[in-house]
C-alpha cells in the first residue's frame, strides 16, 4: 500500500481515481488545486503524485517546479488530456516520473503506478506498507489475513475491509455511513444496520482482543484500554 496524492480539479475523474486506486488498497489523498496540493505536500510525505496539468491558479507545471525546488524528490506521474509533445518535454525536463495522456484504462494506469513504485520504495518501507497493526493485532494487506496473538484467524473479505479502516486511523471514529459508502458504494440502498452484523461477526473473532469501541448513533472506533468493553454483549449498553 501506498500513500499517493491525487490533484485533479475534475471531481468525478478524481473520485474515479480515488475509488480505483483504493480498490487496489493504496491510501489516497485528493487535492483540486495548486494551493491545497501544496499545503499537503507542506504537511505530509507522499511516495507518489498523480498531477493533472490544466488546474485552477498554478498548473500542474508550476506545482511540479516548485516542489522539486525545494529539494522534494517524490516520484510525479502528469496524467492531462494534453497529448502535445512540448508539454510531454516539458514535464520531463522538470524530472517527473511518467507522462500519460487521458483518456488511460484504469488497469493500466494501476500498472504504470505500481511499476514506479517497486522502483521507488525501499523493500523495508514496502513491507511496512504492507500491514498494519495494532495492539495484537496484524493485517497482512498482501494475502488479506488477520493475525490475532500470532494465530491466523478466517476473516470474510468484508470483516477484513472493516477492520482495515479501522485500523488505518486507531482512535478516530469511522462512521457507519462512510464504511458503507467506501465498502458497498455511494448508491447502496440497503439496511445500514448491515455494518452492525458484520462488526458482530468481527468482534467475535477478535475475542479478548476486541479493542472496539461502539459511538452510539454514529460508529465505531479502536481504543488501546479495552479491559472495559471486553466480553460485552453487542446489544449492551455500549451500543
Amino acid at each position: 500500500m501506498a500513500k499517493i496524492l491525487v490533484v485533479e480539479d475534475n471531481h468525478d475523474y478524481q473520485e474515479l481515481l480515488q475509488n480505483f486506486l483504493e480498490s487496489a488498497k493504496h491510501e489516497i489523498t485528493p487535492a483540486g488545486d495548486d494551493v491545497s496540493a501544496l499545503a499537503l505536500l507542506s504537511r505530509h510525505s507522499f511516495d507518489l503524485i498523480l498531477l493533472d496539468i490544466m488546474l485552477p491558479g498554478n498548473d500542474g507545471f508550476d506545482i511540479c517546479e516548485k516542489i522539486r525546488a525545494q529539494g522534494n524528490t517524490t516520484p510525479v506521474v502528469m496524467l492531462t488530456a494534453l497529448d502535445n509533445e512540448s508539454y510531454q518535454m516539458r514535464g520531463y525536463k522538470l524530472r517527473i516520473d511518467d507522462y500519460i495522456t487521458k483518456p488511460v484504462s484504469m488497469p493500466l494506469l494501476l500498472h504504470k503506478v505500481e511499476a514506479i513504485l517497486r522502483r521507488t520504495i525501499p523493500a523495508v518501507s514496502r513491507d511496512a506498507h504492507d500491514a498494519l497493526h495494532f495492539e495484537d493485532i496484524t493485517l497482512d494487506l498482501r494475502t488479506h489475513t488477520v493475525h490475532i496473538c500470532d494465530t491466523d484467524v478466517a476473516f470474510t473479505l468484508r470483516e477484513f475491509e472493516i477492520l482495515q479502516e479501522l485500523m488505518q486511523e486507531p482512535g478516530s471514529v469511522v462512521t457507519r455511513k462512510s464504511l458503507i459508502e467506501k465498502l458497498w458504494g455511494y448508491d447502496f440502498y440497503g439496511d445500514t444496520r448491515i455494518v452492525d452484523t458484520h462488526m458482530k461477526n468481527i468482534r467475535k473473532k477478535l475475542g479478548v482482543s476486541d479493542y472496539i469501541e461502539t459511538i452510539r448513533g454514529v460508529g465505531y472506533k479502536l481504543r488501546k484500554d479495552n479491559s472495559q468493553f471486553k466480553n460485552k454483549p453487542e446489544g449492551g449498553s455500549l451500543l
